[in-house]
């Protein structure tokens, strides 16, 4: 079973959006598991107090080094080699072959900063990766987790229909997807391109692959810039 356990001041809001569709299914099924700790089971006082103020001065606050180093260390077994995670706006970007690499291993364990964030020192003490979904900021890395987690359980075997379906989506060729249609033939004026009608598996997947190169042209230049050069032709 793939394990996600996630460290969070709001374990009420897992498993959320991921207790249905195909992630939830997949869950009843047990071909994945989510634990959600309470970070603030491990706070300092009567009030449970998991922050302070920034040293050096500044607005908001930090969550405390040895607070959140108790809380893993309280929710994580001894030699626990799952992928440590800090969601944080300044991570490197969550990728298709990230989520890929990670959907491949035993699971992971997600830390979910709040505030201005979490004291640098247990970074580094607890071996956290920071990783980001975007160039964008949130109020907490709940939502971004559970992006992380969508993105990792929806590639587990078993859990989407078609095992092929994860082979043909944006960002696993490099390029964005092609165009999807579907019945009814014509609609409000607008047809079903007539190739891909036409019954030739070879010309559709070619016409596919013009289409991904296409869109991926005008909309993602900077992809088709990371891309070898035979698949940067057009034909």
């Amino acid at each position: 079973m793939w394990r996600a356990t996630v460290f969070t001041l709001f374990p009420d809001m897992f498993p959320g959006p991921l207790g249905v569709s195909l992630a939830g299914e997949a869950l009843a099924r047990g071909l994945w598991s989510i634990a959600a700790h309470d970070i603030r089971a491990q706070g300092l006082g009567r009030h449970r107090a998991v922050d302070d103020t920034p040293a050096g001065g500044g607005p908001g606050m930090v969550i405390r080094a040895d607070v959140l180093a108790a809380a893993l260390d309280a929710g994580l077994e001894a030699g626990d080699a799952r992928p440590r995670l800090l969601l944080s706006p300044r991570g490197a970007a969550l990728t298709q072959a990230r989520a890929r690499s990670l959907s491949a291993g035993a699971g992971i364990v997600l830390v979910c900063g709040r505030f201005e964030g979490v004291d640098e020192r247990v970074i580094a003490a607890r071996g956290l990766e920071e990783i980001s979904i975007g160039d964008y900021v949130l109020s907490g890395g709940e939502i971004a987790a559970m992006v992380v987690l969508d993105a990792c359980v929806r590639l587990l075997p078993g859990v989407m229909g078609k095992e092929a379906s994860g082979f043909e989506e944006s960002f696993e060729s490099g390029l964005l997807e092609y165009p999807h249609f579907t019945r009814p033939r014509e609609w409000e004026g607008r047809e079903i391109p007539e190739i891909l009608l036409s019954g030739d598996h070879g010309r559709i997947k070619a016409w596919r692959e013009e289409e991904a190169l296409r869109i991926t042209r005008e909309r993602r230049p900077d992809l088709i810039a990371g891309l070898p050069a035979k698949g940067r032709k057009t034909s």
